[in-house]
């Protein structure tokens, strides 16, 4: 682990150095590559150098420790009383550090909600995570910006698709994919009986130009008139934007801009988010055991969690978390949950490491 360690701390203070070099510095390709790997480091840099200051602080103190005067020797042992506890989990706090990071945990990501089974309490209870995910958010202070939506006529959403822009958003937002079930007495039941309706999320991580290269010859791009809730323009211009990626069939549309140019370009960004996800899942299929960790990237369909309003609790199946305060979650206080799953990915990638 120190090997490593020194070795970051070495790279580190080498980047600050080729950073202040004039052939890099008007390089701005190379700059920001470094700029970006720097920043990757510099937690684990951070932690590193305080945990050698206190290692060193405990080396001093131990020889004053031994000093014949009394009062130097007695002040040393309250300060490494003090000092030795904090090693501990500082180490442990390094081996965290040192797990393999998620390349697109920096991303920003594309998400899609579906009402599935349960007629239309599974629309409505789209709507109710599309508002949990907005509500989380504005705690986090990302920006969510809507990008398709297909309201429902029994009330919420089929669909609805959205992008959250922030910082390290797909580093939180990763564990939501999979099938979410609700149960609770619907508005409309007159007997009170409890039912269970299900609607799938879909989380993708933002695919730059960078990340994956699309030919526009490969593209086929079809408009269309508006359709939904609000806006003059709706029925009236074909503003609405399909795009399809000819080679592979997949295909996304977006109406909820202002103009069929900013349709197409959010259009082609959840296409490009949807190719880049395909190529991830089948890379992620071909590793098979070989993965430290399925938590976050499991099956689309797998049941990952439930939310039962009788008993006012939230249940994540997949690390067997449960917590009673579904009212809480469902108004976008999520942190207990995604730290709690956080954790437990940690704990699982520890484990595989050693």
């Amino acid at each position: 682990m120190f090997e490593r360690l020194e070795a970051i701390l070495e790279r580190y203070e080498k980047i600050n150095e080729l950073m202040s070099d004039p052939d890099i510095v008007t390089d701005i390709k190379k700059l920001t590559e470094l700029s970006k790997e720097q920043r990757g480091l510099e937690e684990a840099y951070n932690a590193y150098k305080e945990y050698k200051k206190i290692k060193e602080s405990i080396e001093e103190l131990t020889e004053m420790a031994e000093d014949s005067d009394p009062e130097i020797s007695e002040m040393a042992q309250m300060e490494l009383e003090e000092l030795k506890p904090q090693i501990g989990p500082m180490e442990e706090n390094l081996e965290i550090l040192l797990i393999p990071k998620d390349p697109n945990d920096d991303k920003n990501v594309i998400v899609e909600i579906r009402g599935a089974a349960g007629g239309d309490e599974a629309n409505i209870f789209a709507n109710d995570l599309f508002r949990m995910y907005t509500r989380y958010a504005e705690t986090k202070g990302w920006k969510v910006q809507v990008l398709d939506v297909e309201y429902a006529e029994g009330g919420g959403v089929s669909q609805v698709e959205f992008m959250m822009s922030g910082e390290g958003v797909y580093s939180y937002m990763k564990y939501e994919s999979g099938a979410h079930r609700v149960q609770r007495v619907p508005a409309t039941e007159s007997q009170g009986r409890i039912h269970t309706s299900t609607a799938t999320v879909l989380v993708m991580p933002e695919a730059e130009e960078v990340d994956i290269d699309i030919s526009m010859n490969d593209i086929r791009v079809d408009t269309f008139c508006s359709s939904g809730a609000g806006g003059q323009s709706v029925n009236t211009t074909k503003s609405a934007v399909r795009v399809t990626h000819v080679p592979t069939g997949i295909v996304a549309s977006c109406q909820d801009g202002k103009s069929q140019h900013e349709n197409k370009a959010n259009a082609l960004k959840v296409l490009r988010a949807r190719i880049f996800d395909a190529i991830e899942q089948e890379r992620l299929e071909a590793e098979g055991a070989e993965r430290q960790s399925k938590i976050g990237t499991g099956a689309r369909s797998e049941k990952i969690r439930t939310y039962n309003y009788p008993q006012n609790r939230v249940t994540d199946h997949r690390i067997g978390f449960t917590i009673q305060q579904l009212d809480r979650v469902v108004e976008g206080k999520l942190e207990p949950v995604i730290e709690a799953l956080i954790n437990a990915e940690q704990k699982e990638k520890l484990l595989g490491n050693q």
